[in-house]
């Protein structure tokens, strides 16, 4: 919970403004990290218990259902190499004269009868695509293949199995041909025509109950086969299909009419078709049913009570934290208020001789004025005298206007966002500071942008965190210092304020906590509160502070500050 907290006030530290809307995400985030903390062993047991259980019952029902039909996809897939072999052998064999001879056309197709079962017919087909001889039941002799989409593969691949279709013959068979290449260029097919009724023997073979269905489907689910449930050859099979698989796999699904069953099923490539096993749920499955179902009421019942103690402890948690901040967000202003007074003091010399200026303008005047009253007979040079007058308003106004800057930078003020021309800004801040620059011989170089777009921001808050700036500036450089204020817009997102010195400057080690409050390099007189402060504005403010330095060649201080106010933002 410790580096909860940690972490929660470093992120804290990122935030523009505390609300009501952050303390729910906070909590929110806190409770869903909790969560996951506590129910993941939960799960875990679970998730174990779960497939231990299931391990257990495929070793009983799942594995002897994928060995029978790896068991009968292998028989497949022997059947039609032992039938393709066959014809490859004899197109290898024979020359294509021998076999375009009708009767020896004949003879051959007798062996291969004899010694393979299912063989219905057999063809020699030409390069153009006819049928130069056949054997077999029907009268096929001079049929044009040249333009349908098996003698086109059969080219591009040497050997093809068809999927099962009636064609010609009215009834359901398969076709396996095979291309013979001569040394000219010139190439034949040897076609066969191979019922599937030895298909129908190899699931029979299977010995399976009466209710357990298996049947064959080409990759377009069409059936190969008939099926006892679900449709007949050439149908197209109800079923959802699963995702491919070479190896057998079994999956729990319902099927067309609801019910639930179990499918097992593996995938060939050459020829490409699946194998299917639908087993109806059994006695044995209702175990497994009924433990799924209690190890799902435990999980879900242990999940809501943790659920309620998570979030209760979070709730309180996240109040307790909420009224810590308000009364850390009170002190922080408080703080930064004694910073502002702190400044003014500083300032204090350089008003005072301000104010003292014009004060001795408007005793001058005054007195020359009284002269004039008392001297001349009741004569009065009503020119002179009005522009004694004018001397003395305009030496008042400017006593008002140092005063109102003064009165204004203490004055303890709500956040006030507009328009703000940050050139004015940087000269009306200098010019606290502009007597202390001369006392010290300082050079003080304003390098300000001309056409600089206006900023959207609070001027008070500004005023501070320049001043924090310019102070630190003018305490890091000796007597005859160099220091550069510089404004640029380097995008159309920022405004870009750097103060550069040519002063002691910072180690790296310093540079790294220079933000950080009650950090100080002034010792004896520093708060540290200074760059602190100014960091926390600038981040209420939706900008940027950053800063370089090196030792004995100065520092830079840069400040971005967003043309526009930013959403959530001071």
């Amino acid at each position: 919970m410790r580096n909860l907290i940690g972490r929660y006030l470093n992120f804290k530290e990122e935030e523009e403004r505390l609300s009501p809307a952050w303390y729910k995400r906070f909590r929110r985030k806190m409770t869903i990290l909790v969560l996951v903390i506590t129910l993941v062993p939960l799960f875990l047991m679970a998730t174990i218990n779960y497939y231990l259980y299931q391990s257990a019952l495929k070793t009983e029902i799942v594995t002897p259902l994928k060995a029978m039909i790896n068991k009968t996809k292998h028989s497949f897939e022997l059947f039609l190499a032992e039938r393709a072999s066959a014809v490859s052998f004899i197109a290898s064999a024979y020359t294509f004269e021998d076999l375009a001879d009708q009767n020896t056309l004949s003879r051959i197709f007798l062996v291969m009868k004899s010694n393979f079962s299912g063989f219905i017919d057999l063809g020699l087909i030409d390069w153009t695509g006819r049928q130069v001889s056949y054997a077999g039941p029907y009268s096929l002799e001079d049929k044009r293949y040249a333009d349908q989409a098996w003698f086109q593969e059969v080219q591009i691949q040497g050997k093809y199995i068809s999927d099962v279709f009636m064609g010609y013959r009215k009834f359901p068979h398969f076709v396996i041909a095979v291309q013979h290449t001569e040394p000219t260029g010139h190439f034949w097919v040897l076609r066969t025509t191979i019922d599937t009724a030895t298909f129908n023997n190899l699931i029979a073979s299977m010995g399976l109950d009466a209710s357990t269905d298996a049947f064959i489907l080409n990759r377009e689910g069409i059936f190969q086969t008939t099926s006892k449930f679900y449709g007949q050859v050439l149908d197209r099979c109800p079923l959802e299909a699963p995702p491919v698989s070479l190896e057998p796999n079994a999956l729990e699904t319902k099927d067309n009419q609801g019910q639930r069953v179990l499918l097992a099923y593996t995938d060939s490539l050459t020829p490409p078709f699946r194998l299917v096993l639908v087993k109806q749920h059994s006695e044995v499955l209702k175990s497994w049913i009924a433990f799924r179902s209690e190890i799902f009421l435990v999980f879900t019942a242990s999940v809501i009570v943790i659920w309620l103690v998570v979030f209760t402890l979070i709730s309180v948690m996240v109040r307790r934290i909420e009224e810590s901040d308000q009364e850390r967000e009170l002190a922080y202003h408080e703080m930064e208020y004694s910073n502002k007074l702190a400044s003014i003091g500083r300032l204090a010399a350089g008003v005072a001789h301000e104010i003292n200026n014009p004060l001795a303008i408007i005793n001058e005047k005054a007195g020359l004025m009284k002269d004039l009253m008392n001297m001349g007979g009741g004569v009065l040079d009503t020119n002179r005298f009005q522009a004694l007058t004018d001397a003395i308003l305009n030496s008042v106004e400017r006593c008002r206007a140092i005063t109102h800057r003064l009165l204004g930078f203490a004055r303890r003020m709500d956040v006030t966002i507009e328009a703000i021309d940050v050139n004015s800004l940087l000269a009306e801040v200098f010019s606290f500071l502009e007597k202390d620059a001369q006392h010290r011989n300082l050079v003080v170089t304003m390098d300000l942008a001309q056409g600089l777009p206006s900023i959207l921001s609070d001027r008070g808050q500004l005023q501070q965190v320049f001043l924090n700036i310019l102070n630190n500036a003018f305490d890091a450089v000796r007597d005859g210092g160099q220091v550069t204020i510089q404004s640029r817009a380097p995008d159309q997102e920022f405004v870009q304020v750097s103060i550069m010195d040519n002063g002691v400057g910072m180690s790296e080690e310093t540079l790294r906590h220079i933000f950080e409050p009650f950090f100080s390099t002034k010792k004896g007189y520093g708060t540290g509160l200074g760059l602190s402060i100014t960091y926390g504005i600038i981040k209420k403010l939706g900008g940027k502070v950053e800063a370089e330095s090196q030792l004995g060649k100065g520092t830079t201080f840069r400040v971005l500050l967003p043309q526009k106010r930013q959403e959530g933002g001071a």
